[in-house]
């Protein structure tokens, strides 16, 4: 997950998703949230565990998971959304198209809707917000809006968006920070308060502890279901685990695979699995010896006993490309790597690297359940590795911004992220130029199958270059009271619509 305007963006969401996501086996199906047993209580609270609190709230100029987690959709909404199962639909327009040569985005605003100040909105607010991302690169999402070349409205109901060139993945960026409407002249601190028009509104932030949520009872959709969200803060797994077996929490995100089992056996829990978008990622720096000759990138892939280190994990699922299932272009790469030590070896000795020292970069939030794995599956084909832990803000200088490193390991938690591969100067040092234009036609085909089509094409090839290894794809696990209904379980890790949830009366 790392952007900056295709990279920086997100670098703060790698923190948070990796403090979020630090485990993944082979996924199971994604089992139903739990069933409400009772009638709603459109007066309950409902108290979610999470585990990285925002620095400030100010979702414009501030990046990160933590954010998106909690503000998109239930304090901000955007023209559209997407699902758990990343696909898009309307949320403040009613309707779109899109003109047959991909230049043109239309959206009709739904009516009656209000800022929280209590405020209209109009299509100038929309006008004034997108114009804003567009100009400003200190916005969230000003990278995504540079093929925009005008953002008009016809009226106070209708929004038109024209490209100077087609963008399969612009109404896509939509759904994200950049996508998000604000009010017009609006003179909120966002820092620490918000004007939003979702189905919630900031009740009161005590920073370190909690951020609590009220419904929006002037909210221009479907009221929220509970009137009170409380997010409790709790960065300790353990500790998370405790406060949901005590009583304190009714649903506890992000749980740890390992401690899953102390939830299970009270018997007052249901447990669910979750799919994301996260990508495991063991990025080779492909610029530097001897990560610049294919043999030992390919060497090293076959090290891996990708299923154990799965295993070991905790929960998920293993992939070998860099496109993971909820994405457009996913296919099944197995069928480009395996597991074999003899081959591994036979490449290392082909490539004049039969001993071999490597150091791997890994921020010290991680854990060590990976760097173990790797050190001992590399020691059987005669690959010395030494594991070098680092701050987060050491590893985003070295690694990210400098280059500086051989192996590096974070999850990558962003959808739809692939473009990094076709981006040479991003830190994993990639550059073919094959890929790049097959990434480039991708996104400028307007037919969306014929775009994943491509998309598929340029992952496989990224693969067979072994550009990188991708250790697994994440799984995250929710631990929710009975009564509870409505939670949404896949991709949580970037954001938690509530809106629909409810808790059972007692």
């Amino acid at each position: 997950m790392l952007r900056r305007s295709t990279g920086l963006t997100l670098l703060a969401g790698i923190a948070a998703a990796a403090v979020i996501l630090t485990a993944c086996t082979s996924a199971p199906a994604p089992s139903p949230t739990a069933t409400s047993t009772g009638t709603p209580d459109p007066d309950a609270t409902i108290t979610v565990g999470l585990v990285l609190e925002p620095t400030n709230l100010d979702i414009r100029r501030t990046s990160g998971a933590a954010l998106e987690q909690i503000l998109i959709d239930n304090i901000y909404e955007g023209l559209v959304t997407r699902t758990q199962d990343n696909e898009i639909e309307p949320r403040l327009a009613s309707d779109y198209t899109v003109s047959p040569d991909g230049l043109t985005y239309s959206f009709t605003l739904n009516e009656g809707v209000t800022f929280h100040s209590g405020t209209a909105l109009t299509s100038a607010d929309v006008v004034a917000s997108f114009q804003a991302v567009k100009d400003d690169p200190t916005l969230q999402g000003n990278a995504d809006f540079a093929q925009v070349a005008t953002i008009a409205a016809p009226d106070a109901a209708t929004v038109e968006i024209t490209l100077t060139e087609p963008n399969q993945n612009f109404l896509f960026a939509l759904t994200g920070p950049g996508g998000l409407v604000f009010q017009t002249g609006d003179t909120t601190d966002l820092k620490t308060a918000e004007n939003g028009t979702g189905p919630f509104t900031l009740s009161r932030w005590n920073k370190g502890s909690t951020i609590t949520f009220a419904r929006n009872d002037t909210y221009w959709g479907e009221a929220a279901g509970v009137a009170e969200v409380v997010f409790e803060y709790i960065p300790d797994f353990t500790a998370g685990v405790n406060a949901a077996i005590d009583g304190s929490l009714d649903v506890l995100t992000a749980v740890d695979p390992n401690l899953a089992p102390q939830l299970e056996q009270t018997g007052e829990f249901v447990l669910t699995t979750g799919r994301t978008t996260d990508k495991g990622t063991l990025a080779f720096n492909n610029k530097k010896a001897p990560l610049d000759d294919i043999r030992v990138r390919e060497a090293l892939r076959l090290a891996i006993d990708h299923e154990a280190l799965v295993a070991a994990v905790g929960a998920g699922q293993t992939m070998f490309g860099p496109i993971p299932e909820l994405d457009p272009g996913y296919e099944d790469l197995s069928d480009v790597i395996s597991y074999d030590v003899e081959k591994a070896k036979s490449l290392l000795k082909e490539a004049g690297h039969e001993d071999l020292d490597l150091t791997l970069t890994i921020p010290s939030f991680y854990g060590t359940t990976v760097p173990k794995v790797l050190v001992s599956d590399f020691a059987k084909v005669g690959v010395n590795l030494e594991v070098k832990s680092v701050e987060f803000a050491t590893w985003l200088e070295d690694v990210y911004t400098n280059r500086d490193y051989d192996l590096s390991f974070v999850l990558h938690v962003e959808p739809r992220d692939f473009g990094n591969f076709a981006n040479p100067d991003y830190y994993f040092g990639y550059d073919n130029p094959k890929v790049q234009s097959l990434y480039a036609q991708a996104l400028a085909e307007t037919d969306a199958d014929a775009s994943a089509a491509l998309l598929a094409e340029a992952a496989r090839l990224v693969s067979e270059d072994h550009a990188a290894d991708w250790l697994y794809n994440g799984a995250t696990i929710t631990a929710l009271v009975p009564g509870v209904a409505g939670f949404p379980q896949d991709s949580i890790n970037s954001r938690i619509n509530l809106q629909d949830v409810t808790v059972a009366a007692k």
